[in-house]
């Protein structure tokens, strides 16, 4: 098998964009959790009233600003989840020096080798909402580029075009397990020979009035803490009451090892496995007892030709929702013990759907890189259930290795579809 290594890194997140300003406020506790436009009448029915919002604005690199990324014709068709994803994957390309003065640094036999995974738990509601308000005006004023603005395929697609990459051009939709089914495609790709370097990732872009009205529905979102929305996503602690939906994008350059290192590339760290399974249990809940995610920790684990006792951090899915996070706490307890460094992410940033795999696989590769592992902020109470694991709470805390540190990512969704992926750092 080929090896593979991570040599490019982008994100889009509610903490804000690029990585530089990213990590250091994640490691520091902050939060992207704020109230959602209550004042709005699309929302003013709505229990729940936070959301994880991508920071927006002209004034500063780390705030998502569109005119930069596109132009007013451009944006008839690209929704604001490949929007997104197209600026992740700009600075993960650029993080590698793949891209240089806005030029692609690849010859047309490296173009072909060079390929796209990125992915999307489901298109923006709002754009299929005003397409329908739009026809009921009538037939012509529907238009034209609306699917292809829906399509989630289009995402790997507008990266594919825009830089002329050739190499497999492929869209993964497995609920919020999307980004890590994503990044672990693209992987295998890589150790399969059918491509020497892949673009991968996912982006979510679904914070509308019915997106949130209709996880509302399903009781799956925080409604406690509206007068302290920070608060609301608490993943792990004995309140929590719902996942936070948050939007944005994070796009990985995974590369073939002898590729990189012939020209110089840094190297953030290595993939090892990638794990899959399912639950055949039910279309929202995991099972009581782990089941399908412990499979998948198993599995990558036997991929990688890990031992449990060799991973030092499992970088957990956990959402803030009293099931999910108990279940996964079981799956963990079973494969690794109590020992291990654990943490879920999902407090600072909200639940990214489809990105969250993604961007929650850029975290776990830099704590593989940096020895320093992110805290699960909002963490005051454990739940008495699961007390006894090593959870990393509030602050960061150094990681400390024998030898490599090796973390592992999880991450599951809707429909009892789960996946795991192994990461280490670069050999000494």
């Amino acid at each position: 098998m080929r090896r593979v290594v991570v040599t490019g890194l982008g994100i889009v997140s509610p903490l804000g964009c690029q990585i530089a300003h990213v990590w250091p406020r994640l490691l520091d506790g902050a939060i992207g959790v704020t109230l959602q436009r209550t004042a709005a009448t699309d929302y003013a029915a709505i229990p729940c009233k936070v959301a994880a919002p991508v920071p927006r604005g002209k004034a500063a690199p780390h705030e998502f600003n569109e005119d930069a990324v596109s132009t007013n014709a451009e944006r008839r068709y690209l929704s604001n989840g490949f929007l997104f994803g197209l600026h992740a994957a700009e600075q993960a390309l650029r993080d590698a020096e793949l891209l240089l003065d806005g030029k692609v640094q690849a010859d047309e036999a490296e173009l072909e080798r060079t390929g796209v995974c990125l992915g999307f738990a489901m298109n923006n509601l709002q754009d299929t909402v005003d397409a329908g308000d739009d026809l009921r005006r009538g037939y012509s004023k529907l238009s034209p580029f609306f699917m292809p603005k829906i399509l989630p395929n289009l995402g790997a697609g507008q990266i594919s075009i825009k830089y002329g990459f050739q190499g497999p051009n492929h869209c993964v939709s497995t609920a919020c397990a999307t980004g890590l089914h994503a990044v672990g495609d693209a992987f295998r790709f890589i150790q399969h020979n059918d491509a020497d370097v892949m673009v991968c990732g996912g982006a979510e872009a679904s914070i509308s009035p019915l997106g949130i009205a209709a996880f509302a529905r399903m009781r799956a979102l925080s409604t406690k803490f509206t007068d302290t929305p920070e608060r609301s996503s608490r993943p792990f602690d004995r309140d929590r009451d719902g996942f936070v939906m948050g939007e944005g994008s994070g796009v990985l350059i995974l590369e073939e090892y002898e590729h990189a290192k012939r020209r110089g590339a840094k190297m953030y760290a290595e993939v090892l496995g990638y794990g899959l399974a399912g639950d055949a249990s039910h279309m929202t809940t995991p099972r009581d007892d782990g089941k399908g995610a412990t499979l998948c920790m198993n599995r990558a684990l036997g991929f990688a030709g890990v031992k449990p006792e060799q991973v030092g951090y499992v970088n957990c899915h956990a959402t803030s929702t009293p099931h999910g996070d108990k279940a996964e706490a079981n799956a963990v307890r079973k494969v690794f013990g109590a020992d291990k460094l654990i943490s879920s992410t999902k407090g600072a940033t909200g639940h990214l759907l489809g990105a969250a795999g993604a961007i929650e696989s850029i975290f776990a590769v830099l704590a593989c890189h940096s020895g320093s592992v992110p805290p699960t902020v909002n963490l005051e109470n454990v739940d008495k259930d699961i007390s006894d694991l090593n959870i990393v709470a509030n602050k960061s805390v150094k990681w400390e290795a024998r030898d490599r540190r090796i973390a592992i990512k999880n991450s599951f969704g809707f429909g009892g579809t789960n996946a795991s992926i192994v990461f280490a750092q670069i050999a000494k």
